[in-house]
């Protein structure tokens, strides 16, 4: 009997960031989603919101596979979130550059995933910077400083499978320098 390695990849961030698009893009079934119609304000930036959890997987080779895992953006639904960090590896945040104030977007979700960031298990993707080009990188690179972190961090389209696949192979890079991409 084989035995198959799992990890677990965790993506989290606001509502509209992406979360649920990008491990759409990378998965290799059709991913499950719990999206719900918005009713609160979520409803005016989109129709529908994830309330437990996304998840999808990739297969590597014939004896691994990354689970994907997305968090609900509202924090109302934070409960999931705990449940969710357990037994991952490492943390995707997601942050959309049209949102009102990314920058405090940025310090909520840093804090409440604080965990991962301790450990160095972090990687940033900053979608719709092709929409909003301001705050650019450096930007974000300067708040990451201010908030003593030190993680990669890109410009992404969450709809395309060679940027979330960048986001994923930085993080297990982080993880393990060793590993090649």
């Amino acid at each position: 009997m084989s035995s198959t390695q799992h990890k677990k990849i965790l993506f989290t961030g606001p509502v509209g960031a992406g979360k649920t698009t990008a491990i759409q893009a990378m998965s290799d079934v059709p991913i499950i989603t719990t999206d719900e119609q918005a009713t609160d304000m979520t409803k005016e930036r989109k129709g529908q919101t994830t309330v437990s959890m996304d998840y999808g997987y990739i297969n590597i080779g014939k004896k691994e596979r990354i689970h994907l895992y997305g968090t609900p953006g509202q924090e109302r639904f934070d409960f999931m979130w705990d449940i969710l960090k357990n037994g991952a590896i490492g943390l995707i945040l997601l942050i959309d550059n049209s949102r009102k104030n990314p920058q405090q977007d940025l310090k909520f979700y840093t804090k409440a995933f604080s965990e991962f960031i301790d450990k160095g298990e972090l990687v940033i993707g900053i979608t719709r910077m092709d929409e909003h080009k301001s705050p650019n990188i450096n930007d974000y690179r300067g708040w990451l400083q201010e908030l003593d972190i030190t993680a990669p961090i890109f410009s992404v389209d969450a709809r395309e499978k060679t940027d979330v696949s960048s986001l994923i192979q930085a993080l297990l890079y982080t993880m393990d320098p060793g590993v090649a991409a």
